[in-house]
């Protein structure tokens, strides 16, 4: 209102207190609404390609396309938390620069939604859009759209099926980028369609670089040995090290980090995944000097089951069970 009045020029009348009030709370609203906390994983995502960390053959070939290249279906693997979807993403922005990124990329999360309805709707109508428009800043924009299935090993092989037939019949206007941890579950008429990457699991250095960067720009107290111990917990998934980060530096209100093993967690009790207490119990079997050989066997046979049967969406709970019974078992015989 007071802009109103200023270039009206024909009162210089303060308004009312409560318009007054009205507009500082409107502003404290706009105030708080850019002050919303933001997940250190999205806030550090990269954002363009020359980010992406110690993935140099599918960073050289996505900076061809943006020199131009032509970009072919793309299919990455791997770990989790290697920069699979960051990677595409960046790659994405650059290409289409962010007036067009979000009428050009359609992301979907494959485990969600990994049935045939979707590959008929959702992506066979999207692909079906004719590209239009063009950068404001005058760069060249491809005339192509993306189209990301995150966890697309997930999805049934009617499903991956019927994505073939949409992959062969778009491909003048449409690239898809397939990303999964298990490249043997994608049926192979789909990988023979794209050019497949492998990212490989980041080095302990490269992990330990990026959050020592992370902790610096966020002002946390962390020693070099809690960051070494973040990269152990974290297993090579470098969303993981930084969740645990952010979780640390919340729980301890600003002073230095020690707690990480509290962050990790070995219990679903407490609201933590059965696949944790799994690959850290797999680390203390395999190191105790008390138990033999045949009971170390006996015990790590029983955790890859248990690993097979989460993966494979069994019930955390009663898996522990079975697991803590073998464990009590073995133990129970040097008694």
């Amino acid at each position: 209102m007071q802009a109103f009045l200023k270039g009206a020029s024909i009162s210089t009348k303060p308004p009312p207190t409560k318009d007054r009030g009205v507009t500082a709370t409107a502003r404290s609203s706009g105030e708080n609404k850019k002050a919303k906390p933001v997940p250190w994983v999205e806030k550090y995502r990269p954002k363009c390609v020359d980010e992406v960390a110690f993935q140099e053959e599918v960073v050289a070939v996505l900076k061809k396309s943006l020199e131009g290249a032509d970009l072919p279906n793309l299919l990455f693997y791997g770990p989790p938390g290697t920069g699979k979807t960051s990677t595409i993403l960046a790659a994405a922005r650059e290409l289409f620069g962010p007036e067009l990124f979000r009428l050009r990329v359609l992301e979907l999360n494959a485990s969600d939604e990994r049935g045939i309805q979707v590959v008929r709707e959702k992506v066979k109508n999207f692909a079906q859009l004719t590209v239009s428009g063009s950068r404001s800043d005058g760069k060249p924009c491809p005339p192509f759209k993306i189209v990301i299935l995150d966890e697309a090993d997930s999805m049934t092989s009617a499903a991956q099926a019927a994505l073939r037939r949409t992959m062969e019949k778009e491909s003048k206007t449409t690239r898809f980028c397939l990303i999964c941890n298990y490249v043997s579950r994608i049926i192979e008429p789909l990988t023979s369609r794209c050019s497949k990457f492998r990212f490989k699991p980041l080095s302990d250095k490269i992990q330990q670089q990026r959050l020592l960067d992370i902790a610096d720009k966020e002002h946390v107290k962390i020693s070099n040995e809690g960051i070494a111990y973040l990269v152990q917990v974290s297993e090579g998934d470098l969303r993981k090290a930084i969740t645990f980060l952010q979780s640390a530096t919340r729980l301890t209100g600003g002073k230095e980090v020690k707690v990480i093993t509290d962050i990790a967690g070995d219990l679903i009790n407490e609201g933590h995944a059965a696949t944790q207490l799994v690959n850290q119990l797999h680390d203390v079997v395999v190191e105790n000097d008390n138990l033999s050989d045949k009971q170390k066997s006996i015990i790590t046979e029983k955790l890859a089951e248990v690993d097979k049967c989460l993966a494979d969406g069994a019930d955390e709970h009663l898996q522990l069970i079975s697991l803590c019974a073998t464990v009590m078992q073995q133990l129970t015989q040097n008694c």
